[in-house]
């Protein structure tokens, strides 16, 4: 009697996916449903390996932060995260100017890099799930600088809020709404003007000299 032979589904393969450029893909479709759903905060790691069906492990050979994952996905290059991020590496006194310097050069900057801000400022005009995105995204960069200068976590949140809201309204002011005389002003002329305001926001009164 011939043997009979039992044939098996092959087990479920978990971890990479075949391809690495199939595997990134299916990384950003993920961070992108997951950023939708749950925000910039509310979105982690985990949560979009898990729904790309990858190890998180294999998010992070793609992408090192979550920073860099979410500008991937709203496709800003790292250069432009790492020129916001710089704005709190030089002297304390004069943070405001740098962080409206730094801010003012990606959205106003390389073409790539600033027409994919202002698309997401646009629709963060119009949606308020888009709006909660980009606020939650901008305030998370200057929360991570204003902790440096000894500020409780409340207050720098409050600080971060309040920056944020300030670079936002002169951005949409500069490039979408257009209001003639700021769209036409010299950029180095409104980071005079505004990073004094900006510093009295983001650092506490007799913070610790570097």
């Amino acid at each position: 009697m011939a043997e009979r032979l039992e044939t098996r589904e092959p087990p479920a393969r978990r971890g990479r996916r075949p391809g690495r450029n199939t595997t990134r893909q299916a990384v950003l479709d993920a961070a992108r449903r997951q950023f939708a759903a749950a925000g910039f905060k509310g979105t982690t790691i985990r949560a979009i390996a898990a729904d790309a069906g990858v190890d998180a492990a294999l998010v992070m050979q793609f992408f090192r932060s979550k920073d860099e994952l979410f500008g991937a996905v709203m496709s800003i290059s790292p250069e432009a995260l790492s020129r916001i991020a710089g704005a709190f590496s030089g002297p304390l006194e004069s943070v405001g100017e740098q962080a409206v310097r730094a801010y003012l050069a990606v959205w106003e900057g390389d073409q790539p890099d600033a027409d994919a801000l202002r698309a997401m400022l646009r629709g963060a005009v119009s949606n308020e799930q888009a709006g909660a995105q980009l606020r939650e995204f901008i305030e998370s960069r200057l929360s991570e600088g204003v902790q440096h200068f000894g500020s409780d976590p409340h207050d720098a949140a409050l600080r971060a809020a309040l920056a944020s809201s300030m670079l936002i309204g002169i951005t949409v002011g500069r490039q979408i709404v257009r209001v003639s005389v700021l769209a036409e002003e010299d950029r180095e002329a409104i980071v005079r003007r505004v990073g004094p305001a900006l510093q009295a926001v983001l650092v506490p009164p007799q913070s610790p000299t570097r």
